[in-house]
């Protein structure tokens, strides 16, 4: 009787204690503080008391390879002419896109007034395909160079074509196109060097899933590659084009989109002399891998320039800044909409002068 009861009271006793447990486990789950957030959402305050570097302006003079035509009236020209004072930039690239609209004659006549602060960049007319209508592109884009235009660009190509073209329609039409090869000699012949956008980053093309690295900024900007060419096309188009005009100079924007594989992107930079990239608007994608790309910067310092392509406010040169020349570590940057976070390169000297200045003046230095 005692041992029945023994065990009685033993087997009561674990099924309480296995009902608390899973009642725990239950409400544990049930009431966790996580379940209600999401990624997009995810705005973490740092807590290690680690140095904050405020970097109000560049060491060295900078040349910005990469912006546009964002100021819409003269007062906005000269806030921003002022900004550049304020923060170090000795010139900005204003480059000539589709989906600002004005003619070219007229944002160059806008600019005019600080024409030696700014640099204007013209895009191919791809209005008529037709051989006669190549020709005609050709001396459209010899005007524009006599106006002013010292590169072309930033041509786009994010799978359907020349995103970016005007005053025709670029779809369909590839950085390798043969129909447009007469163009690139020609920018080629008059020194010009043609800045392109090619693909996205690659989380883009990914699964938009749990498995996604770049989840929170992949689903705003994800890529349908349906009917348009992948990432992998998309790359060889511009090798393509690389390769078959060895003398026209060709900027690679965003890193040409390879932050992910830097040994895939200097071995292009290995292959091809006339290949440059550009670093603008990839702080986020570069910074929360500093150790490797600080290695790359250095390898390839004279192949680097320096780019924004983020507007006019002053902390956006900023914070830029704070990634190149300081040795910050684990901080937030809301505005590039990842969940990681970014840490300084500490870049040498050397290598930020070449990459602010010295690339960009050697390249131009015909237009000065």
């Amino acid at each position: 009787m005692r041992n029945t009861l023994f065990i009685l009271t033993v087997a009561a006793l674990a099924f309480v204690s296995c009902a608390k447990q899973e009642s725990c486990e239950n409400q544990s789950e049930s009431a966790s503080p996580v379940d209600g957030i999401l990624l997009k959402d995810f705005n973490p305050t740092v807590v290690d008391n680690v140095p904050v570097t405020y970097i109000e302006r560049a060491k060295f003079d900078i040349i910005d390879m990469h912006a546009h035509d964002y100021a819409e009236t003269e007062e906005e020209i000269a806030q921003w002419r002022k900004t550049m004072d304020e923060v170090g930039v000795l010139n900005t690239a204003v480059m000539h896109c589709s989906w600002i609209g004005r003619p070219f004659e007229e944002y160059v006549a806008a600019y005019g007034p600080y024409k030696d602060r700014f640099r204007f960049w013209c895009c191919f007319d791809y209005t008529d395909m037709s051989e006669a209508g190549i020709q005609k592109a050709c001396e459209t884009l010899e005007h524009y160079h006599e106006m002013g235009a010292i590169g072309v660009g930033e041509l786009g190509d994010k799978g359907e074509g020349d995103t970016y073209a005007r005053p025709g329609d670029g779809t369909g039409i590839h950085i390798d196109d043969p129909r447009i090869q007469p163009l690139i000699r020609k920018a080629g012949e008059l020194k010009m060097p043609i800045s392109i956008h090619i693909a996205e980053p690659y989380w883009m093309y990914l699964p938009m899933d749990s498995t996604n690295d770049g989840l929170a900024n992949a689903v705003v900007w994800h890529v349908d590659t349906t009917n348009c060419l992948g990432y992998n096309a998309l790359v060889q188009t511009f090798e393509n084009a690389v390769r078959e005009n060895p003398n026209t100079i060709f900027i690679a924007c965003h890193y040409l989109n390879m932050n992910h594989d830097l040994p895939r992107l200097g071995a292009l930079l290995d292959k091809y002399p006339n290949m440059y990239i550009d670093i603008a608007a990839r702080v986020a994608e570069s910074a929360h891998t500093p150790r490797a790309t600080r290695e790359f910067l250095i390898k390839y310092q004279d192949r680097v320039l320096f780019g924004t392509d983020n507007g006019m406010d002053p902390e956006m040169y900023r914070k830029i800044f704070r990634v190149l020349e300081s040795n910050d570590e684990h901080f937030y940057v809301s505005d590039y909409n990842y969940h990681w976070a970014l840490s300084g390169f500490n870049l040498p000297d050397e290598v930020l002068k070449k990459i602010y200045h010295d690339n960009a003046e050697r390249i131009l230095t015909e237009y000065k």
